[in-house]
Parts: C-alpha cells; structure tokens; sequence
C-alpha cells in the first residue's frame, strides 16, 4: 500500500505527521543529508560561531524545498502540492532550525 491511499476520501490528510516524516528523511536519506542538509546545517554553524543570529529561510530555505520534492518523488506521491499544505514549507523549516541550533549551541557540530 502506498502512503497516499492511506488519507481517507473525505479527508486529504495522512495518517501521520508529514512534517516530521520529512524532517527524518532529510537526515536519514545519505544523499540528501550530504548534498542538501549539512551544508546548510553548516552555514547555521557559521552564522553562530560568527556571533549572528543564523535565519532559518536563508540557511534551511533551499533544503527543505528540495526535501518536500525529493520525499514525494522518492515515495512515488505525485506533486508536493498533493501532500503538503502552504504553510508546511515554513513548518518543516522552523521544525528543522530549532532542532539543528540546539545541537549546535550544545556544540555536536
């Protein structure tokens, strides 16, 4: 079965979180993680240890993009716009930032 027959007719939504689905796809897929979200993981490392406040958009921005078009692909769901809402984009961002700047403030990079 695939994940997008899960969502009910009468109910675009899946059956879990898809942001967090992504979020984990972002660090758990090899190639995304090298090409797409340690660099920019380390251009927030930059930013931080430059004494700025990094911005999630200009560091995370690219990344998550590709990530939302990637996941579909990869999983065979058609067109981000069947999966994600507008406000998912910034979702995933936020979601992402937070989680990477704890652990660069904690320094694990």
């Amino acid at each position: 079965m695939r994940i997008d027959e899960f969502a009910h007719k009468t109910d675009d939504r899946l059956p879990y979180d898809v942001i967090d689905d992504v979020a984990i796809y972002m660090r758990n897929d090899p190639m995304f993680y090298r090409k797409q979200l340690f660099p920019a993981i380390m251009r927030m490392k930059d930013q931080h240890d430059a004494g700025k406040q990094p911005d999630a958009e200009d560091c995370l921005g690219e990344a998550c993009s590709s990530a939302m078009e990637s996941y579909c692909s990869k999983f065979n769901l058609g067109s981000k716009e069947n999966i994600f809402k507008d406000e998912d984009r910034g979702s995933l961002i936020n979601k992402v930032f937070g989680e990477e700047m704890k652990m660069i403030k904690d320094g694990q990079y």
